[in-house]
């Protein structure tokens, strides 16, 4: 099943966000993909506002994950765009945070599709210049394998 959302502001992108947040439980698994500059930190940003986390959210580019412990559950960011492969994962230990209690959004899953969890969100976020430049297409899918 998917829903698709359209937003046409980087606010309604952060309140569709935020929306996930205030829904998201302990043990979910979000991915989250599309192009540079398309809005995932800002729905990052949403969710971690909609998790009750008050401090700056940043993209995790250089760090893999940043974690947020302030919020209802904690929050698991990973940007895995500079992974070379689920090894390094494994180093990080990655399973503690994907099955654990808190909720794990992880950018640039398609990199690691191999070691994601059978049971998922996947978002995927895109843009059409056409429809205006701050128009977002939001695909939410639920992912059971």
């Amino acid at each position: 099943m998917q829903t698709i959302y359209e937003t046409f502001s980087c606010e309604e992108t952060f309140r569709l966000g935020k929306m996930l947040g205030e829904t998201a439980g302990p043990g979910d698994v979000y991915t989250l993909e599309g192009d540079l500059g398309v809005g995932k930190t800002v729905f990052a940003q949403g969710i971690a506002e909609g998790l009750g986390i008050g401090e700056p959210i940043s993209s995790p580019t250089f760090t893999i994950v940043q974690i947020y412990e302030s919020g209802r559950i904690p929050f698991y960011h990973f940007d895995v765009y500079r992974i070379c492969d689920a090894e390094e994962m494994e180093e990080i230990g990655y399973e503690d945070y994907f099955y654990g209690d808190g909720l794990t959004l992880i950018e640039w899953a398609n990199l690691i599709e191999e070691i994601l969890p059978e049971k998922r969100k996947h978002i995927t976020i895109l843009k059409d210049l056409e429809k205006g430049f701050d128009y977002r297409k939001i695909i939410i899918a639920e992912v059971d394998i």
